[in-house]
């Protein structure tokens, strides 16, 4: 506000205005600059896999995406709802792209958010067990808006495994959006999760009210195809 208050003292075409208006001025100009600090403080939390953005998804590539769908998931609605979002397809079709592009789209529209992959999540929740913070990291994750948990089932659970997993969706379960990115669709979850009692909560809890983008063909991988919003 100082830097503009300086701004307005140099310019001859401020001194026009009323001071109400250069008032106004400084306040919008204030205003913008906490935005933008809060934006950026929300992007370096987010911790984006990729820098996206649902401006620039590729929809030449035949594979499945919907623009209008895109486009509307885009002015976070279902986030404000407490929706989930589940995007499956093979690997190299572009679901990891897609998770950070609606995380970053989240941050924008003032929600909290952060990517994850599921094999990380998991460390770190074993980990949390044993230093005593694990109280506090499931309080964290479940004050989120959005938490984006990629590489969804790509290998088996253990017992404890599914149980943390089961607390973090539990504690989000209608309350916060979660985005799970997966190559295996929701069909085969259950079976994929394991223990069928905890498998039929978390796939309860994360299919019920949710959108899903069924993506499909061949890897975008290739040399031909452009970087950055492909991959998986």
């Amino acid at each position: 506000m100082a830097a503009a208050f300086e701004q307005q003292r140099s310019s001859s075409q401020h001194a026009e205005l009323s001071f109400e208006d250069r008032f106004g001025l400084l306040v919008d100009t204030e205003w913008t600059a906490r935005e933008h600090r809060r934006l950026t403080q929300r992007l370096r939390q987010a911790k984006l896999r990729y820098p996206a953005s649902l401006e620039d998804v590729d929809f030449t590539t035949p594979r499945g995406l919907n623009r209008d769908v895109i486009l509307g998931l885009g002015t976070g609605a279902w986030i404000r709802e407490h929706h989930n979002l589940l995007i499956t397809g093979p690997t190299g079709i572009g679901k990891s792209w897609l998770a950070s592009a609606f995380v970053q789209s989240a941050c924008r529209h003032g929600f909290t958010a952060t990517y994850v992959r599921a094999p990380r999540l998991l460390h770190e929740l074993a980990v949390s067990r044993g230093d005593g913070s694990y109280a506090r990291l499931l309080t964290r994750l479940a004050k989120l808006d959005l938490l984006a948990i990629d590489d969804w089932l790509l290998a088996p659970l253990t017992d404890a495994e599914r149980r943390d997993l089961l607390e973090v969706i539990e504690d989000r379960s209608e309350r916060a959006s979660t985005l799970i990115a997966s190559q295996l669709p929701p069909t085969a979850w259950h079976a994929a999760i394991g223990e069928p009692s905890v498998a039929d909560a978390i796939c309860d809890r994360l299919i019920h009210r949710a959108h899903r983008l069924t993506l499909k063909g061949p890897t975008m991988r290739d040399p031909g195809t452009r970087r950055g919003k492909a991959t998986s």
